[in-house]
């Protein structure tokens, strides 16, 4: 599972540079460290005995559901959010590459499609996901701790992508910064995006 996550991760997002490489590196740490902690899942229950004080018998497989109390109801609710999540996200992240891999070719600034609503929806695709798998559906002591971390680094490649992409467009990309956010929707339109993102690829 983790050379099959891998594979497509690298295949849509091959690190072009140093920055690129070490965020690509704290992803694939994020992968690595879920899918071990999933099968190692006796360092998480030994945690939450230890430091909550909650007694094994009432531990579930998910990290949330055990310290909400919920059972076996909110591991399956947290199923749904996260895999709709990560379902969204991944599609968010293939339309978001694939539209500035073609654009590459005639040089030009893309502001249409999912690039409406977001400056960076292959980035924001790939937080929903890792959010949606490893922090909300299977969370563990490791996800938790490098999800900000990885939204940290590709928060530093954004703002430094878009140094090159206003020293490459200049002015019409700095209309395109006022206009539209870089990571986060506005309000009122993360609906509208989930729905663009599941559509088919042209």
């Amino acid at each position: 599972m983790i050379v099959i996550v891998s594979w497509i991760f690298y295949r849509y997002f091959a690190p072009r540079g140093w920055r690129e490489w070490t965020g690509a590196g704290l992803v694939q740490a994020f992968i690595i460290a879920l899918y071990a902690e999933m099968f190692g899942f006796p360092l998480t229950v030994y945690l939450l005995i230890r430091s909550f004080g909650i007694d094994r018998e009432y531990v579930s497989a998910n990290l949330w559901s055990t310290l909400v109390g919920l059972g076996e109801t909110g591991m399956f609710v947290s199923m749904l959010i996260g895999y709709s999540l990560a379902i969204i996200g991944v599609g968010m992240f293939i339309h978001g590459w694939r539209a500035v891999y073609k654009a590459r070719h005639d040089e030009r600034l893309v502001t249409d499609g999912l690039y409406r609503f977001v400056r960076h929806p292959q980035y924001t695709g790939l937080f929903l996901a890792l959010f949606g798998e490893g922090v909300i559906h299977w969370p563990t002591i490791f996800s938790a701790v490098l999800f900000p971390v990885i939204v940290l680094a590709y928060y530093l490649l954004a703002r430094k992508e878009e140094r090159d992409m206003i020293r490459k467009f200049g002015d019409e990309y700095r209309a395109y910064m006022r206009k539209v956010p870089m990571l986060l929707p506005r309000p009122g339109r993360w609906k509208e995006l989930a729905k663009r993102s599941q559509q088919p690829r042209s």
